[in-house]
Parts: structure tokens; C-alpha cells; sequence
């Protein structure tokens, strides 16, 4: 004996082209109307909406009545309908587009120091272009924004705290140019204990009171923390917005990118202290990955570009607003 023949699954009726024909049969009233500007005989037609009724087990429409009226079921795949063929119209333009050497997607590793309205400015201004690319954004911590780079799960890398020597040890393929120089400062909340004790602040006095560290988002390997004092209570946070935060509530003490500081300095927020150890002091890179052979893709190239511009790369460091 045959086998009986396996039930209908929605997805077996669900196709572009059927999901097509039930908005032709809405459009034009009725089951007779459709078929004729389908190029169908009326019973093929109804023969394949119930091919969709059975799968799904739903009346779609009300055949009591001389129009093509939708059920409530009907109308919710109808209004599906219209999402779905967008969706594939939209992909396969997509697909079109990256076979032109536009990459699926591309993802950012973003250091805590860059500044993020002028980020998002380039982000508005990448969309402009209508690319098929699908961005994604990594917040990352010192060693920890190379160390996406380096691990494949970023393509560009941007605040990076290595020098390109350190780059092209970390990792064969690695690509990088400076953004600029970012100057740290010391600064607590107006409250706080050390504002009132005489600087510049000895080792020995900060050691005394609590610092904040914002935590190397880097797993393996190597991680960094900029100019601790050895001895000192620490408040470990996951971010530099978090480190800032927790300064200005007073929590601890600790140096931060002056750009970052100075609208919280402005306000009266926190104020700078002196101290007899010299603030850090380093230029940030961005980083990428070349190709084994070849240009970047297109949305790399793009951001690339940007990158070259000194107004751009200033921003990026320099224009934090206070929140």
C-alpha cells in the first residue's frame, strides 16, 4: 500500500506568489475578478485558497456574500501579507547590493573615550546612503576594543588604545591609523573628601580614599588599568560612562578623559585636582582588518574615509556633552 500523503504545512502554502494572490482577490472583490487578471479559471484560483485554508485550518474568506470579504483570520494574513513581500523585496535588493561589494554587515568596536553624539553622526550620515550593510555597535574598554578586532567579532576598531607597533604584533592583518591625543584629568564630585585636602594630591593621600576604574573589556590575554595606586580601594565599573557616573556621585575619585570631564567641570558637577603623579596621556588609534587580497568593502571604505577627515577624528574625541 502507498504511503498516505504527508498533510500540507503552512509553509508549503505560504509562498510569495500565493500570498500575492490573496491580495489580488482583495483588491479586486471578488474570486471571478481575480482570476481573470491572474489569467486563472475561477476554480484553480478557489482551489488554492483552500489549499491555504486547510494548511492554516481558517476560513480566510466569507463566501456567503457576492464580494470576496475577508474573515478576521483572512485579514491578519493579509496585513502579514503586505510585511512579508516587503521584507523579501527588501532582501533581495539587499543581496543585490552586496554582490556590488557592499559587506551584510559591519561591526564597530567603540572605546568608552569616543565621544558618542559625533558616533551617531556618522552612523545618520552612513545611512544616508541607502547601503545594503547592516551596522552593529560593540562598547568596548582599552585592550578590549582591539581585542574584538583581533577575535573576528569586529571589523573596525575604533578608540583603540594600542599603537600600531603593538597592532601589528597583536595580530597578522591589522591595519591602523592615530585619531589623536587624549589628555586625562583627576576629578572628583564637589562633595567629595579630596577636594578639600592641598594638592598636588601625593600618592599617599589619594591611596586614603576609594578610586574608580572602569574594567578591560578584553577576555583573553593582557588587560590594562591606567594609573591606579597600588593599595588603594577600588570600585570596579564596566564602562567609562559608568566610571564618570560614579564620580559624580561622589563614590571615588580617579582620572578621566578631560574632553569627557569638561562639561561636568563647567557645571560644578566635579572639579580637577592636582597630583604629583602625571596624568596619562596617549594617542588613540583606529584599527581594521586588511583583506587577504584586495580593497575593503564598501562600508569599511566609507568609514575609512571619514576617518581621514582631522574635523571628523576631533569630534570623535572631543565633543561629549554633559546629560
Amino acid at each position: 500500500m502507498p504511503a498516505p500523503a504527508s498533510p500540507i504545512q503552512p509553509r508549503d502554502v505560504l509562498t510569495p506568489d500565493s500570498l500575492a494572490m490573496l491580495q489580488a482577490i482583495v483588491r479586486h472583490g471578488s474570486f471571478a475578478a481575480a482570476a481573470r487578471a491572474l489569467d486563472l479559471v475561477p476554480s484553480a484560483l478557489s482551489y488554492r485558497v483552500r489549499q491555504i485554508e486547510d494548511a492554516l485550518d481558517v476560513l480566510l474568506f466569507d463566501r456567503s456574500a457576492r464580494q470576496a470579504r475577508l474573515t478576521a483570520a483572512g485579514a491578519e494574513l493579509l496585513r502579514e501579507a503586505g510585511r512579508l513581500l516587503t521584507e523579501i523585496d527588501a532582501v533581495a535588493n539587499r543581496v543585490r547590493r552586496v554582490g556590488t561589494g557592499w559587506e551584510p554587515q559591519l561591526t564597530l568596536a567603540v572605546d568608552g573615550v569616543i565621544a558618542r553624539d559625533p558616533l551617531y553622526e556618522l552612523i545618520g550620515a552612513f545611512y544616508a546612503q541607502q547601503p545594503p550593510t547592516r551596522l552593529k555597535l560593540r562598547d568596548e574598554t582599552l585592550f578590549g576594543t582591539v581585542e574584538a578586532l583581533v577575535r573576528g567579532e569586529a571589523d573596525l576598531a575604533i578608540g583603540s588604545v594600542l599603537d600600531a607597533a603593538r597592532l601589528a604584533l597583536t595580530a597578522s592583518g591589522i591595519q591602523s591609523r592615530p585619531l589623536g591625543e587624549l589628555p586625562f584629568v583627576y576629578v572628583v564630585a564637589p562633595h567629595h573628601p579630596l577636594a578639600r585636602e592641598a594638592q598636588p594630591l601625593p600618592d599617599a593621600v589619594i591611596r586614603q580614599h576609594r578610586g574608580v576604574v572602569a574594567a578591560d573589556s578584553a577576555r583573553q590575554g593582557e588587560s590594562l588599568s591606567v594609573n591606579l595606586v597600588g593599595g588603594q580601594d577600588l570600585l570596579t565599573v564596566p564602562t567609562l560612562q559608568a566610571k564618570l557616573h560614579a564620580q559624580l556621585h561622589g563614590l571615588g575619585g580617579g582620572f578621566l578623559p578631560e574632553p569627557m570631564a569638561r562639561p561636568w567641570l563647567a557645571a560644578g558637577h566635579l572639579v580637577e585636582l592636582a597630583t604629583e603623579r602625571v596624568p596619562p596621556h596617549g594617542t588613540l588609534h583606529c584599527a581594521w582588518r586588511s583583506r587577504a587580497a584586495g580593497q575593503p568593502g564598501l562600508a569599511l571604505q566609507w568609514w575609512l574615509q571619514q576617518l581621514d577627515h582631522a574635523g571628523t577624528r576631533e569630534a570623535l574625541l572631543t565633543q561629549h556633552r554633559g546629560r
